[in-house]
């Protein structure tokens, strides 16, 4: 895997952490970040199902037919000509 890191930051990086480290701190830095991002994403979807005004209108769209036709299906053919 190969990325780039603005000047400043790689400058910082390699100063502060020994080469022996650097893959490791990258690896926990990235895994922080994207346990950070999961659960904010939990986090919303708790806020929204608890939210009155929402469970509404999921309830409204539950009371809509499921057996809706795909539009690519056939149509019926008719004795008319095609348009043009």
């Amino acid at each position: 895997m190969t990325f780039t890191l603005p000047e400043q930051l790689a400058g910082r990086f390699t100063r502060a952490v020994p080469a022996r480290y650097r893959s490791q701190v990258v690896a926990e830095a990235v895994a922080a970040l994207l346990a950070q991002r999961e659960q904010r994403l939990i986090d919303a979807c708790d806020i929204a199902n608890a939210d009155a005004d929402l469970l509404a209108l999921e309830s409204d769209f539950d009371a809509l037919p499921t057996d809706v036709g795909e539009p690519w299906s056939p149509r019926e053919t008719t004795d008319r000509p095609p348009a043009g």
